[in-house]
């Protein structure tokens, strides 16, 4: 463990979630009379720590995004607590919620859709200045100047509209827009997936620098597993609405334990075709059970190659494998 990760590791932690869960009520049947839950996320728990990049991966539909988007209470929590700085949001009625909204703040995964086509960049940006941190137009737009230069634009880009700028652009916009009001903690919902290749890593790069620079705590969640270990310092992988292991970015990548995150990790593309060769695929068969109606003990036990018939009967606890290295298997 580096020294960095070390100091991480004692602090205290800025967020806890505690047995998340976030239901969506389905209506099916004649006058929809029929009543059914969609278990997006069903009982997840992890801390982050301030200062550090947690990482949250899994397949699409896993709940990487619900579970982003439940902490910041877009949408309302089924159950479960999230505790940010020792208070439960969830308990919260919205007037006293208030000054968490500005403390926590997202960027959202596409950069066509989350800005308004009709406001200028100026507008975007100043929007949330003007609600949290009232001041005079001209502070405000000092603010905003400092913060496109912050992610790579200029003063001129300031009075222009979302349509003239490219996808790349825009999410730096969004990050400008997301970094106005001094946030401490910051839900990255895939900041990159809608962006080109070549794009990417300078988004991630700059994600960085603005970390050092300004003490920010990071969920980053994200389906690419490579962009993810270069970010993170501790990694969660999500199945089927749950975690199945957590544990720091280099331990995941050297020594992961459950079969699912194996499986994971043998997908990622190696730039070299002799390597690509070598390594060994783990192909996973079946598809993913439906989140409406969940299997009986294990989430991944149907498609699991070391499946026994107490993974079907028992739902797997997260266990400590080793120093702050967590897995869900009952077969580890």
């Amino acid at each position: 463990m580096s020294l960095e990760a070390k100091e991480l590791s004692s602090q205290s932690p800025l967020l806890e979630v505690k047995g998340l869960r976030k239901y969506f009520e389905l209506r099916t049947g004649l006058l929809n009379s029929r009543k059914s839950y969609l278990k997006a996320v069903d009982g997840i728990s992890f801390e982050i720590r301030k200062g550090e990049t947690f990482g949250l991966v899994g397949e699409s539909g896993c709940g990487k995004s619900t579970t982003g988007r439940t902490i910041i209470r877009l949408y309302e929590a089924t159950g479960g607590e999230v505790m940010f700085d020792g208070v439960d949001l969830t308990t919260l009625p919205e007037k006293e919620l208030r000054p968490y909204r500005k403390r926590i703040q997202m960027i959202f995964q596409d950069p066509y859709a989350s800005l308004n086509p009709r406001m200028t960049v100026t507008d975007i940006i100043g929007e949330g200045i003007q609600i949290h941190n009232p001041s005079t137009a001209q502070a405000r737009q000092e603010v905003i100047y400092d913060l496109l230069a912050r992610v790579g634009l200029k003063r001129e880009h300031a009075n222009r509209y979302p349509h003239e700028f490219s996808g790349g652009q825009r999410q730096r916009i969004g990050i400008a827009r997301a970094l106005a009001v001094g946030p401490e903690l910051v839900v990255c919902d895939e900041p990159i997936s809608a962006l080109d290749v070549s794009v990417q890593a300078q988004v991630v790069n700059m994600l960085e620098d603005l970390q050092d620079d300004m003490g920010l705590t990071y969920l980053f969640i994200a389906h690419d597993l490579s962009m993810v270990k270069h970010i993170s310092d501790r990694i969660g992988v999500m199945y089927l609405g749950v975690l199945m292991e957590v544990c720091g970015s280099e331990e995941l990548y050297s020594n992961p334990t459950h079969p699912y995150t194996k499986a994971l990790l043998s997908a990622i593309p190696i730039p070299d075709p002799e390597l690509t060769r070598k390594n060994k695929r783990v192909v996973l068969k079946g598809d993913v059970p439906s989140p409406i109606d969940p299997p009986v003990g294990c989430r991944f036990a149907s498609r699991c190659p070391v499946a026994t018939s107490i993974c079907r009967e028992e739902t797997p606890e997260l266990r400590e494998m080793g120093s702050d290295h967590f897995a869900a298997c009952h077969n580890i």
